[in-house]
C-alpha cells in the first residue's frame, strides 16, 4: 500500500528547508513510492550528457531534481503563505483536501 501525500502535480508549493529554502514553485511531477517530488525551477542540477537526437551536440543541461515531500508546504490558495493540509468529507461525501490555515478546500 502506498502511502497518502499532502501534495499532488498541479499544486503551488514552496520549499521550507535545503537550498531551495523559502522558494516557491508548481510541482510538475510526484514520485509515490520514493516519496519524492519535481519542483518547477527548484533544485536545479547540472547533467552531463552525451549527444544524441534531441542534443546533437551534447553538452550540460540544468534541470530539476526530486525534492524529498517532507520539505515542501503546500501554499494557501487565499493568503499566498504555507499551510499543512487536513481532509474531510464534503457536503457531496467525497474526501477533499483543506487548508488548516483558511479552512478553505484545495481544488
Amino acid at each position: 500500500m502506498q502511502k497518502k501525500i499532502h501534495i499532488k502535480k498541479g499544486d503551488s508549493v514552496m520549499v521550507i528547508t535545503g537550498e531551495s529554502k523559502g522558494q516557491k514553485g508548481r510541482v510538475l511531477e510526484v514520485d509515490r513510492k520514493k516519496g519524492r517530488a519535481i519542483v518547477e525551477g527548484l533544485n536545479m542540477i547540472s547533467k552531463h550528457t552525451k549527444p544524441n537526437s534531441k542534443a546533437p551536440q551534447g553538452g550540460i543541461v540544468k534541470k530539476e531534481a526530486p525534492i524529498h515531500l517532507s520539505n515542501l508546504m503546500l501554499i494557501d490558495p487565499t493568503s499566498g503563505k504555507p499551510t499543512r493540509i487536513g481532509r474531510r468529507l464534503n457536503d457531496k461525501n467525497k474526501l477533499v483536501r483543506y487548508s488548516k490555515k483558511s479552512g478553505e478546500e484545495i481544488k
